[in-house]
């Protein structure tokens, strides 16, 4: 019998609500924002704690908030733990406001330098997003 995916307490949306009443950072308001977004673009959209920041998931985790971004606040996009097989070409992402960030054929980041930021770059960013939980 193969393990139900996502089951731990940290795979909750309980466990980001106790993670960001503790979180101290100074771009936390656009983290909260961020955390909207991402619920926003499906109620396949699930969240959880991954890599000790708030992470976004459908059947696996495909972004997690990067905390440490020295300009503000990143979003690494990803495909999950396991690797995929992806076509010739790699990841085919509509990005005409160069939002990403490409770290490898399989995972990009965006950075946002705060709520200003945020705010210019959402409908954008927006639309990469709804592209990204796409992909599978």
């Amino acid at each position: 019998m193969s393990k139900i995916k996502h089951q731990t307490s940290n795979d909750t949306s309980a466990a980001v609500d106790v993670f960001m009443l503790n979180l101290a950072h100074p771009h936390k308001e656009v983290i909260a924002s961020l955390r909207d977004l991402f619920l926003s673009l499906s109620d396949q959209v699930a969240e959880g704690i991954k890599w000790n920041a708030p992470s976004f998931r459908t059947q696996e985790y495909f972004a997690t908030i990067n905390l440490r971004e020295k300009q503000g606040v990143g979003i690494i996009l990803h495909l999950g733990a396991k690797l995929k097989s992806l076509p010739e070409a790699g990841l085919q992402i509509d990005d005409p406001h160069s939002l990403c960030r490409w770290l490898a054929p399989d995972r990009a980041s965006v950075v946002l330098t705060g709520m200003d930021d945020l705010s210019d770059k959402q409908a954008a960013l927006k639309k990469v997003l709804q592209q990204w939980i796409l992909i599978d």
